[in-house]
């Protein structure tokens, strides 16, 4: 039975994240986390001569969440036009995970396009209990891609 070397896992803090908002490429320094994801909708169906409750797929929902350490205007920016312009605007995001230590597996590059955020942005932030102060954000996209794909482990464990 083969099995996947320690060697070829990839760190989670390898990698950059890029947004892209009005032509303009903002490399996200700060960010601690972000995790886009495709939650897959189903509906339950039923039918008279079995007990087996089937399930069909019928859409996927592109939405997605992370954390930023405080400083960082960009979202704020884009809340407070909002607020004054009637305007939300979409922003494009580009992730690389590159961990030159799994260097068999190259990198992965996936791009999330029509992005917009969700939920709560924080205007301002003050706390007395925090010496590096982050906040969560949600985002939902339209359309996603993949740029670059890993490439499959050189060896295996055996």
């Amino acid at each position: 039975m083969s099995y996947l070397l320690a060697k070829d896992t990839v760190n989670g803090a390898e990698g950059s994240v890029v947004i892209t908002r009005n032509g303009r490429n903002y490399v996200i320094a700060g960010m601690r986390n972000i995790r886009p994801t495709g939650n897959i909708q189903s509906e339950k169906m039923r039918v008279i001569g079995t007990r087996t409750i089937q399930d069909k797929p019928n859409g996927v929902e592109l939405t997605g969440k992370g954390n930023i350490y405080y400083g960082f205007d960009l979202f704020r920016d884009m809340v407070l036009n909002y607020i004054n312009n009637g305007v939300l605007e979409e922003f494009d995001l580009q992730i690389t995970n590159s961990d030159k230590a799994s260097a068999t597996l190259g990198s992965q590059v996936m791009a999330y396009y029509g992005c917009h955020l969700t939920g709560e942005i924080p205007l301002s932030i003050l706390n007395s209990e925090e010496t590096m102060m982050n906040f969560d954000f949600n985002f939902a996209y339209t359309r996603v891609q993949k740029l670059q794909s890993f490439h499959e482990p050189a060896e295996l464990g055996n």
